[in-house]
């Protein structure tokens, strides 16, 4: 007899909790605010039941473009026969977590525009603001005295 194809076939590990993880979830994850336009990560939670997400949207990261009582609607990426399309669907909110991927972006935009305020207060010419890839390492020497190793022939009939 094959294996089920059903919704959630294959996801014994996938859907479990982690180590110490398991048990009532805390009230904070019920207290997040989520706007609309936030980004948020979906993460199963597998002690409840109710609102899971289908299981390719484990890990995913998507926008929010709806608020519920006790779901948020999340718009995600998903790539069908190489065209991307956006999926939209609602989960509960214990499925999903506030996303990260937009602080370096945040940080660097609010750098960016207190040199572009110093350098108008200054009255100097904007300076350049775009990220550079890192270069090649330096150069350097390397000192030291040499030694020279040499290989110990293989004999076999010690072996025997």
């Amino acid at each position: 007899m094959g294996a089920g194809q059903g919704l959630r076939a294959k996801t014994r590990d996938l859907f479990s909790r982690g180590f110490r993880q398991k048990g009532v979830i805390p009230p904070s994850i019920y207290l997040r605010t989520l706007k609309i336009g936030d980004y948020v990560d979906i993460k199963v939670n597998s002690s409840i039941h109710k609102g899971f997400p289908y299981k390719y949207y484990q890990g995913k990261t998507g926008k929010v473009w709806n608020v519920t009582k006790r779901a948020v609607g999340v718009e995600v990426n998903k790539i069908v026969r190489g065209i991307q399309l956006k999926k939209r669907f609602h989960v509960r909110v214990e499925h999903v977590q506030p996303s990260r991927c937009r602080e370096a972006f945040l940080l660097r935009r609010a750098d960016n525009d207190k040199k572009r305020a110093e350098a108008k207060k200054k009255g100097e010419p904007v300076p350049f603001m775009k990220r550079q890839p890192v270069g090649p390492r330096d150069a350097f020497e390397v000192t030291g005295a040499l030694e020279t190793v040499t290989a110990i022939p293989y004999d076999i009939e010690k072996e025997v």
